[in-house]
């Protein structure tokens, strides 16, 4: 949510910066009207309610000639402080409704345009090249009974997997992998839970925007995560953080779960984009001032790690037409995939600024003033199915084996993947 107080103090401010993300200035205006007319009855329920008791307290004390008049009119003052009330919840929801869909305002380096307009600031890796006709990741893995689309089909639908015998030990070896180097840089690893409130999808921004894309237990009131950001966010809550604290930072392995809504006909070939994928996600707390620097740091973890793997990818700004809502700026990592002979996203990361945190209320403790709310940054360590992709792909051989990275090697215990073919 946005800051409220930078809204009525500063609104072209406000106005211009959400211009870049596609909102008019009459948007804004009905976001200003509306916070003044919930200011407006909040302060009338207010003292109706004062002139109410008043008026109660009155009645004791007047003389029986003075006292049918007087409870009169605290019944007619009852009455006006129940209808302000309604005024005002339905004030206070219309409100909150509005709000709850303004996104972030982006960061002043974040680059305008929209999906497809990212700036490339970098690559990094070798480009692969081949004396052979490269294959997909579903040829190979397939190949070597490392991957079975037909049967995750005809279990669960679309855009489902089984990742069976090497590729399931190559997923194992790969989360450890990354676990181990954002636990050298700091990253305390967790398992969170992938079943959360309302208020942790609300808390991160992913509703009422992504609605669509979550899937859901009504009878529960419970949702299935579409990334771990979302209970690594939620794990402090209501709380009131000390500057000694900070940075608190997380390496979360969850599965995640999205409908894909939108993207029929997308990437349906192998397990580029799926309903159910692993990943382990980099979330960091830290204090306002460190967090554009906690950005650049989120992303050298993931350079790190795909590097590592021996891959050659890009690294793109992303356009503040094509950011999430919670995010002012985001970064991608695109990598090469040779079944694709193209770039596609591997990992994101995005500094939320204080979007998250004055949602989830998480805040902290100021020797003087008011407490200050903490900045938020997510990111992609490693996204397990696209990962597979990117190295099998890369590291294949004319017989269809795969060569490991040598990272990778002690995590997996093997240096070739695919030799021994289908089994």
């Amino acid at each position: 949510m946005i800051d409220l107080r930078l809204l009525r103090t500063e609104p072209d401010v406000v106005a211009a910066a959400l211009a870049r993300r596609g909102l008019d200035r009459a948007r804004i205006d009905e976001l200003l009207a509306l916070d003044e007319r919930r200011r407006s009855l909040t302060a009338d329920v207010d003292g109706a309610r004062a002139e109410q008791r008043a008026a109660s307290a009155s009645i004791g004390k007047a003389s029986p000639d003075e006292r049918p008049a007087m409870i009169a009119r605290a019944s007619e003052l009852k009455q006006t402080v129940a209808d302000l009330e309604a005024q005002l919840d339905a004030a206070e929801a219309e409100h909150a409704a509005a709000f709850a869909r303004v996104p972030n305002l982006p960061h002043p380096d974040a680059p305008d345009g929209q999906e497809g307009d990212g700036i490339v600031l970098r690559t990094f890796g070798q480009r692969p090249s081949f004396d052979f006709e490269p294959k997909d990741h579903v040829a190979l893995m397939e190949a070597a009974d490392a991957l079975d689309l037909a049967r995750g089909a005809r279990t669960s639908g679309a855009r489902f997997a089984y990742l069976k015998g090497e590729g399931a030990l190559l997923e194992f070896a790969l989360v450890r992998y990354a676990l181990e180097v954002a636990g050298r840089h700091g990253h305390t690893p967790v398992i969170p839970p992938v079943l959360v409130r309302e208020e942790a999808m609300y808390g991160t921004g992913f509703l009422p925007t992504d609605e669509q894309q979550i899937f859901t237990l009504p009878e529960d009131d419970l949702y299935l995560v579409g990334t771990s950001e979302v209970p690594l966010a939620a794990l402090h809550m209501d709380e009131l953080l000390t500057a000694d604290e900070l940075p608190l930072r997380y390496a979360g392995y969850s599965p995640c779960f999205r409908r894909e809504a939108g993207a029929h006909g997308k990437d349906t070939r192998g397990i580029l984009r799926v309903h159910q994928f692993e990943k382990v996600e980099l979330f960091s707390f830290v204090h306002p001032d460190d967090s554009d620097a906690e950005h650049e740091r989120i992303l050298a973890i993931e350079e790190e790690i795909f590097t590592g793997l021996g891959v050659h990818a890009q690294v793109v700004d992303i356009p503040v037409g094509d950011l999430g809502a919670s995010a002012a700026r985001k970064f991608d990592i695109e990598a090469w995939l040779p079944g694709q002979d193209a770039y596609r996203e591997v990992t994101s990361c995005s500094n939320t600024t204080d979007y998250q945190a004055r949602r989830l209320k998480s805040r902290i403790k100021v020797a003087e003033g008011d407490n200050v709310l903490v900045h938020t940054l997510n990111g992609t360590a490693l996204a397990v199915q696209r990962a597979i992709i990117a190295l099998v792909e890369t590291h294949q051989r004319a017989d269809g084996s795969v060569a490991v990275p040598e990272a990778l090697v002690p995590h997996l215990g093997a240096e070739v993947l695919f030799a021994g073919g289908r089994r």
